[in-house]
């Protein structure tokens, strides 16, 4: 199962079956008190009873229990095994159950960026979303294992003089600036804000009413970007994008990711025009003497939005 503070989604897969579900459904997670209800009322519709269960939850996981993101629930293995009455019951986060789909992908669910050939090795995926998710796969006895990170929190490293008077100016407002602050759905509008100060362009009168009555300002921006209609949300996006390439590049150099980086999340999807453009790529490989070594790296956008919970069933099925 993937669990989102919007929506829950299911899905019964068996051996003989492989990676094509069986049944998959989606409920509204806020009409249940608990993921225990949502997934009874699932197996009874389906007429099924499952030796093993795995759910990717958006939250963190910690000694069998998840405290999902946005929702009231509190969600434990061990509870689930009582209440559904399934022998094997494991909660990973969703960037972790995505990650070990990452692996199983078909071709088709993923978008080369670079003309580097597939390779072997330890993969990693930094995945901007509504925050900024890190993981490592290594290849051992068989099957890849994650290695879960917070490396999102990691201190943002500017790498160039535009990017030094963003982190003067956010140190100003936060203290401590990781790469969250920059590289994310909650980073965008922290960079649109700087520009926007320091009048790298005009905001339109449509863009500020627009803003004014957002809930949520990122999608408005990453819109207007990606439609060439706001100079500062182009400057905005192109920062961004910047950003993510530099990390990618640091996190891919850090555990030599020769089996390639993923870019997961879900903004990259949406973006995949301007990744396209050869700003992540420069970014990416900007490495000094390493340079070259990053360029030998394959790096894919994950196109398929239900990878965490393809990965869920990745993990279940032992692949």
């Amino acid at each position: 199962g993937d669990i989102g503070g919007t929506k829950t989604t299911l899905a019964l897969f068996t051996p003989e079956g492989g990676l094509e579900p069986r049944v998959q459904t989606s409920f509204k997670s806020n009409e249940y008190p608990s993921l225990a209800a949502v997934a009874a009322r699932f197996l009874a519709e389906a007429g099924a009873s499952v030796d093993r269960a795995v759910f990717g939850v958006a939250g963190p996981v910690t000694k069998g229990q998840a405290m999902a993101t946005n929702l009231p629930w509190v969600i434990t293995e061990a509870g689930l095994q009582d209440a559904l009455g399934v022998p094997e019951v494991k909660l990973l986060n969703d960037l972790e159950a995505t990650a070990y789909g990452v692996p199983n992908l078909p071709p088709g669910d993923l978008f080369a960026l670079n003309d580097t050939p597939v390779q072997s090795g330890t993969k990693a995926v930094v995945a901007p979303g509504t925050g900024l998710g890190e993981v490592v796969l290594f290849y051992q006895g068989g099957h890849f294992h994650v290695v879960p990170s917070e490396g999102g929190h990691a201190d943002f490293g500017p790498t160039s003089l535009l990017e030094l008077e963003l982190l003067r100016d956010l140190m100003g407002k936060f203290g401590h600036v990781s790469y969250e602050r920059v590289c994310s759905g909650k980073g965008i509008p922290n960079i649109y804000a700087f520009l926007k100060k320091n009048h790298f362009a005009e905001e339109s009168p449509e863009m500020t009413e627009a803003l004014r009555q957002a809930d949520d300002p990122t999608p408005i921006i990453v819109e207007k970007a990606m439609a060439g209609e706001c100079e500062l949300s182009i400057a905005t996006l192109n920062a961004f994008v910047s950003i993510l390439g530099a990390e990618a590049g640091n996190l891919a150099l850090k555990v030599m990711a020769t089996g390639g980086l993923y870019l997961g999340g879900g903004i990259p999807p949406k973006i995949l025009a301007k990744l396209r453009d050869g700003t992540l790529m420069a970014s990416f490989v900007n490495k000094g003497r390493f340079a070259e070594r990053l360029a030998r790296i394959p790096v894919y956008v994950i196109l398929n939005q239900q990878t965490a919970l393809f990965g869920a069933a990745c993990y279940g099925l032992g692949l």
